[in-house]
């Protein structure tokens, strides 16, 4: 967990002075079957990609899609910042993006299911907009076109 404290004075002055959104207007909606029927995405903040595909750059406002196949082998960090230290995931992407521990809960018989597709965006960002009108609702409707009925969001 990044302290505010060990940042340059620059840096901490920029973070304390970003603007962050709040979204009140977004009801509380509780979940209508139980964990063991319901599917499942996977969302993060992390700027993950698949291996081969092009990685997060400074800024960018896009998604990657991360196919639940995909082995955590073949899923790379692109997300770059002094703000955080990223090697607790470099060792177990688990920490950020639990792929491996939500097919375990699935063979368990604890989750109903994955969905076909998990989503990451570039955390760290001065701008959203891009996200509030493109990316945020393209993945929202994917989402919902799977049958997803949770989202675990997850970031570093």
């Amino acid at each position: 967990m990044p302290r505010l404290d060990r940042l340059p004075e620059a840096q901490r002055t920029s973070l304390l002075a970003h603007e962050s959104i709040e979204n009140e207007s977004a009801p509380w909606t509780p979940l209508a079957k139980p964990l063991a029927d319901a599917r499942l995405a996977l969302v993060t903040t992390a700027g993950l990609h698949v291996r081969g595909a092009a990685p997060f750059t400074g800024g960018h406002q896009g998604y990657r899609a991360i196919p639940n196949d995909t082995p955590l082998a073949n899923i790379m960090l692109s997300h770059t910042s002094i703000g955080f230290d990223r090697s607790d995931v470099q060792r177990d992407l688990n920490v950020a993006f639990p792929l491996d521990r939500l097919r375990e809960l699935v063979a368990a018989g604890e989750l109903g299911s994955l969905a076909t597709t998990h989503y990451a965006f570039l955390g760290a960002q001065r701008t959203y907009d891009g996200i509030l009108k493109e990316s945020g609702p393209e993945v929202a409707r994917a989402l919902k076109a799977d049958g997803v009925d949770v989202v675990l969001l997850t970031g570093v």
